[in-house]
């Protein structure tokens, strides 16, 4: 059957543009996914067995998927960072074999491997990792990553200095590095646009084979790499769109990246696949409360109204993980990877949030079922963006606060109305993220906190928080701001975000949390039958 497509389609391909039923685009997809039929390619079997040594996942990103602008874990199968991490989130050296950094940690010196190589020969050096360091700062890209200053003192060795301590702990994971001798003479300008990024030349474990444009991007396992030549020979990203699930199940991919919570839920009992989690980072999920408001003022309130919500129950309706940390406010990346979390002082106590209410003097005199105060009613609303799931948080935080007599509506909006409604502080309570960098803490917990909340302690620690990017400094100080939020409330603190992924049980090696995405492991990852052939 494959045979008989490929010979069709190369038949309707090399047509007059007159005999065209369809576009060339389309005509060469479906020919190169024939072919991969053949070989490892796409479709196949509902359990994957008709692919060969190949996993394909379904991908977001389209052509792009490689450029710095969509961000996506891809980039990190043809790309090295200077730094990953390992199955425990733990630092791993990947382009750098070792490093050293100052003890302010502004200064970061990285020792390279010696035995990297671009995929077309030429090896990996020092100059590589200061022109893609300085490119980030040319001013007409100014990339994330930038540094305040990039020297190369041999082919071998590189200094990074950072203007904020913390940029380096940071970005060290999530940012890889590009060629030289192939970009130099690109222009700055079209940075976002060059053509690199559809055919790019990397130094990863995986070397690019051909872009289907809108269709597919496939790579194959480099022999060069440096940790020996990665096991699952091919890799296919496939850019399905919002068919993902439907892939998933037909056996069209092995993978899906960033389902949808509707999604992540269907697939919990299902045997055939294995669901994964991976945590953002150090951000998670929170809702804050305007304390100019007369309704939030008081901390017997807002504590009140975190002992009305069930977190761990909300945890559960929302198909997140049991191992979920729970906590009264923000948290590190150390003492998430290290179990370095106490379980939350605030937890679900009903009688407690009615008692609290009723001291404040929040009661319901009028009878008509919402509690009030000085002729006021005990009603806001919530603004809420951003990822969709924000959306159920708040439905169930509504029911939960509705059995205490307090009315909260929604109003959704896009994420950045969100963010500039609470600048200029305009709302009653948002739907926000939490976490580190200190900036965020600054913002809503600072002496000019948005949010109104004013708390001299606090304050002073934002600031020693922002001063030091030391992990053991840190640790020690966000532990002393939980243990003050944790009396004050001054936000409804949820749970750190989770990014899932389902993956067939034909793929092996993957390990929640912190082995959970394929394409920052796919090195050291497996295919069962292939494996015991």
């Amino acid at each position: 059957m494959a045979r008989a497509t490929i010979a069709w389609c190369a038949t309707k391909c090399d047509s007059s543009p007159s005999n065209y039923t369809f576009s060339v685009e389309v005509c060469w997809a479906i020919l190169w996914c024939s072919m991969l039929s053949l070989l490892p390619g796409c479709g196949g079997a509902g359990d994957g067995a008709g692919r060969g040594n190949t996993v394909a996942l379904a991908y977001c990103c389209g052509d792009r998927v490689l450029s710095p602008m969509m961000d996506a874990n891809a980039r990190l199968l043809v790309f090295l960072p200077l730094v990953g991490q390992d199955e425990r989130g733990e630092p791993v050296g990947r382009l750098a074999r070792s490093w050293e950094h100052s003890a302010d940690y502004r200064e970061w010196t990285f020792h390279l491997r010696t035995d990297v190589q671009w995929h077309d020969g030429v090896p990996a050096t020092a100059e590589d990792v200061k022109f893609t360091v300085d490119l980030w700062s040319h001013p007409d890209i100014n990339w994330y990553g930038a540094a305040a200053s990039t020297e190369a003192l041999n082919d071998s060795t590189v200094v990074v200095r950072y203007l904020d301590p913390t940029d380096a702990l940071r970005y060290l994971p999530w940012l890889v590095y590009y060629p030289k001798h192939l970009l130099e003479n690109e222009d700055p300008k079209q940075f976002h646009d060059w053509e690199f990024w559809r055919e790019p030349v990397g130094n990863g474990p995986y070397r690019f084979v051909r872009l289907v444009p809108a269709t597919i991007m496939e790579f194959e396992a480099n022999p060069d790499f440096y940790a020996g030549k990665p096991e699952i020979e091919h890799v296919v990203l496939k850019f399905v769109a919002d068919a993902g699930q439907t892939e998933l199940v037909s056996g069209g991919v092995d993978v899906l990246t960033d389902p949808k919570l509707e999604q992540v839920l269907q697939f919990q009992s299902n045997s055939r696949f294995q669901l994964l989690y991976s945590f953002v980072s150090n951000v998670g999920l929170a809702i804050y409360w305007n304390h100019a408001s007369p309704l939030f003022r008081d901390s017997r309130v807002r504590r009140a109204l975190t002992l009305a919500v069930d977190r761990h129950e909300l945890l559960g309706t929302l198909g997140f993980p049991v191992s979920t940390p729970i906590v009264d406010g923000p948290f590190t990346e150390q003492q998430l990877r290290r179990s370095g979390l106490s379980e939350a002082a605030v937890s679900k106590d009903t009688a407690e949030a009615v008692h609290l209410l009723d001291t404040a003097g929040w009661r319901d005199r009028d009878g008509d079922g919402l509690r009030d105060r000085d002729g006021l009613a005990f009603r806001f609303t919530v603004l809420v963006g951003g990822q969709p799931y924000n959306r159920q948080v708040a439905v169930y935080v509504q029911q939960q606060l509705r059995r205490l007599g307090i009315q909260m509506n929604i109003l959704p909006l896009e994420g950045s109305v969100v963010y500039q409604r609470v600048n200029a502080g305009d709302f009653d309570a948002a739907v926000g993220l939490m976490g580190l960098p200190a900036d965020w803490l600054s913002r809503y917990f600072g002496a000019g906190s948005l949010l109104g909340y004013r708390n001299a302690d606090v304050a002073g620690l934002v600031d020693d928080i922002e001063a030091t990017a030391d992990p053991g400094i840190r640790d020690r100080l966000v532990t002393e701001l939980r243990a003050i939020f944790s009396d004050e409330v001054p936000a409804l603190f949820l749970f750190p975000s989770v990014r899932f992924v389902i993956a067939h049980r034909r793929l092996r090696g993957l390990a929640s949390p912190w082995k959970a995405e394929p394409t920052r492991f796919m090195d050291e990852l497996w295919l069962a039958e292939e494996r015991h052939q």
